[in-house]
């Protein structure tokens, strides 16, 4: 015949006794709880341990990936910038700003602390803002002449240009100045 099982899910003496209705008062330690895999911690550290491997740094000092992100970010930020500005019909110093932090954050946080990314970012500024005011411009421009921006400011980016130099002063060029600093402190603040 076979040998008798006990039920499942009751303690097994190992010598103690229970105390008060507790079953496992008693237990001494080391004593097997019925989990095979008690013992098993990596390290000994509750719940699982630590990862079983380092994480992968991220790449850093890397100019070219930089140059890459703050040339996109230049670019969102321009077509941003320009829809937001021809929308209302005028500049707003503050998005220049945060135009040329964009491009310097962006530029510096994948491309790591280099300065000559800083630099670069501060260029990419300066050329974003300027993209910027010239989208602006062929917004203004599609509303008068009830075309698309897009057509306006690829059909006619001459009439465009000329426009842009003629109107502007000493505002539109501070624009592009602040929109310099302000990729020089994104660059600061990323790194």
């Amino acid at each position: 015949m076979s040998t008798p099982v006990p039920p499942p899910n009751q303690p097994q003496p190992y010598g103690a006794q229970p105390q008060d209705g507790n079953p496992y008062a008693g237990q001494q330690p080391g004593a097997p709880t019925g989990n095979p895999f008690a013992g098993q911690q990596p390290g000994g550290a509750p719940f699982g341990g630590g990862a079983p491997f380092a994480p992968v740094a991220p790449a850093r000092n890397n100019i070219g990936l930089g140059i890459l992100a703050g040339v996109v970010a230049a670019l969102v930020a321009a077509v941003l910038y320009g829809v937001i500005a021809g929308s209302i019909e005028r500049e707003v110093g503050y998005i220049a700003v945060g135009v040329g932090f964009l491009v310097g954050f962006a530029a510096s946080k994948v491309g790591g602390s280099n300065p000559a990314l800083t630099v670069v970012s501060a260029l990419l500024s300066i050329g974003a803002v300027y993209l910027g005011q010239l989208v602006g411009v062929s917004v203004i421009l599609a509303d008068l002449t009830n075309q698309s921006a897009f057509s306006v400011f690829f059909d006619h980016f001459d009439a465009i240009s000329d426009a842009w130099s003629k109107s502007a002063d000493f505002k539109t060029y501070l624009f592009l100045a602040i929109g310099a600093l302000g990729a020089i402190g994104g660059a600061r603040k990323a790194s």
